[in-house]
């Protein structure tokens, strides 16, 4: 990377990362651009150079938090399980989700009240993030070195991302209706149901 490059993306990041803490901070709608750009350092004119107003920004960040979460969890699985098939490999993934949700509440909260599936999916999609660093890409992968087969695939994950999300919101934040650790066998069995249902016979 060129040191142009490399200063285009330090700037990226210090919006996004300004932006996070605004956000998760002040909210929002109580957050403005130049909020953003001030705390960050840099010129109003390079916020318009990465994202359309604040929204764009809230969304991309999202999939950046998201894809950050899947692969983190991702590569762990890769050092710890290396030869696990795909359906322990999933399973693996979302205790790790899971277990850094806990670890940071205040990423769960922001992830929670703005993340849907729509934003999801078309922040994946229309991919801020480099393949490397995009799960999406390895979720694919998973999938074409499986060799158990599974049809709607998409589904499969919204369903697995909605479970985790909500379940896993009210259980960390409010012990509701019951504590995560409790938990956590219950949502196993739903995703070991929700990847069996996929399965292709």
């Amino acid at each position: 990377m060129s040191k142009v490059q490399t200063n285009k993306q330090q700037k990226k990041d210090s919006l996004f990362n300004t932006a996070f803490t605004l956000f998760t901070e002040k909210g929002l709608n109580k957050t403005t651009i130049s909020d953003i750009v001030n705390d960050a350092g840099v010129a109003k004119g390079t916020f318009y150079l990465y994202f359309k107003d604040k929204y764009d920004l809230r969304n991309l960040l999202i999939a950046k938090k998201a894809s950050e979460l899947f692969m983190s969890a991702y590569n762990d699985m890769l050092l710890d399980r290396p030869k696990c098939d795909f359906e322990d490999g999933l399973l693996y993934i979302s205790e790790h989700i899971i277990n850094a949700l806990e670890a940071n509440k205040t990423l769960l909260a922001f992830l929670h009240k703005d993340l849907s599936w729509g934003v999801f999916k078309k922040a994946f999609s229309d991919t801020p993030i480099a393949d490397e660093e995009n799960f999406a890409v390895f979720y694919t992968k998973m999938l074409d070195l499986s060799p158990v087969k599974y049809n709607d695939s998409e589904i499969m994950l919204f369903q697995i991302v909605e479970l985790l999300g909500s379940c896993g919101y009210s259980s960390i934040m409010y012990k509701d209706p019951i504590d995560i650790d409790t938990l956590k066998p219950f949502l196993w069995r739903t995703v070991t149901g929700i990847l069996r249902d996929h399965q292709i016979a």
